[in-house]
């Protein structure tokens, strides 16, 4: 398996934490029940991929995901032959093995995968459902319980990175974005043992951060950093020095704008 790659079962009621916003998990079963393929936009960190390994676990499907990269090649998805014990053996790669076991496989920010991995998905994303493994001469068929999901970020994508329209055309789509701030408080309350009143302050503090994206930011304040800061603030971790590692060292290196980050946080918690 590739080491972008990874596969994940759950056994009965081993549920990962994810709450629904809209309808979102009906149309994922729908979609699943009906063999169509799915995908998800929306930024990063919103929950995305807590979202699939939820519902690969509520479906009772083995998951597969694969994190796509600029070498991420159609051999890294489909397998390869590789000598083992001095005898050269075919190794199925993640995508294959979905195809074989029936499971869920989830390819994330699928757009920076190269062109060849999105041509080797179109057979899966019609009624033709199938898989051609042109190194063994197979012809998989997908079982009905086999899904393919991707994901990608429609607002921090590349003009030469962009999913072509007749492969987009290919898959029903969901639009993901931050939850409504109750329901993030609840979330990031929930995830890290914080209290409350502190994951108000933190979600009413990262609505206004989010308003400067495009602007100062290429990327805002997501859900999960979130979550990492309220732990790190649960764990006994000073407030603005939880922030600063979770909620401004990664979204930007520039000092001024560093700076701004920090006086909004100083403006909500003082300087805790």
């Amino acid at each position: 398996m590739s080491d972008s790659a990874e596969s994940v079962s759950h056994s009965d009621g081993d549920l990962p934490f994810y709450r629904p916003v809209g309808g979102e998990c009906e149309l994922f079963r729908h979609a699943w029940e009906q063999r169509l393929p799915l995908l998800l936009k929306g930024p990063t960190g919103c929950g995305k991929t807590r979202f699939v390994h939820h519902m690969a676990a509520k479906l009772n499907r083995p998951l597969f995901t694969v994190s796509c990269h600029d070498d991420l090649t159609a051999a890294d998805l489909t397998g390869r032959y590789l000598l083992r014990g001095g005898e050269t053996q075919w190794v199925d790669g993640p995508l294959t093995r979905a195809v074989r076991e029936g499971g869920i496989c989830y390819l994330d920010e699928v757009v920076e995968a190269r062109k060849d991995v999105t041509v080797v998905l179109h057979p899966l994303t019609d009624d033709r459902r199938v898989l051609p493994l042109e190194r063994t001469g197979e012809l998989l068929q997908a079982p009905p319980d086999f899904m393919l999901v991707v994901s990608y970020n429609p607002g921090y994508q590349h003009i030469l990175k962009s999913l072509k329209p007749s492969t987009r055309q290919r898959f029903v789509a969901l639009s993901f974005d931050f939850p409504p701030p109750a329901l993030e408080r609840d979330i990031v309350a929930r995830e890290s043992g914080l209290a409350v009143d502190q994951c108000t302050a933190l979600v009413n503090l990262a609505v206004r951060l989010r308003t400067l994206k495009g602007q100062d930011l290429e990327e805002t304040v997501s859900t999960r950093l979130l979550i990492y800061c309220a732990t790190l603030m649960a764990a006994g971790v000073p407030t603005l020095q939880a922030a600063r590692a979770t909620l401004v060292e990664p979204l930007s290196d520039d000092i001024d704008i560093q700076e701004g980050l920090l006086e909004a946080i100083r403006a909500t918690f003082g300087d805790e």
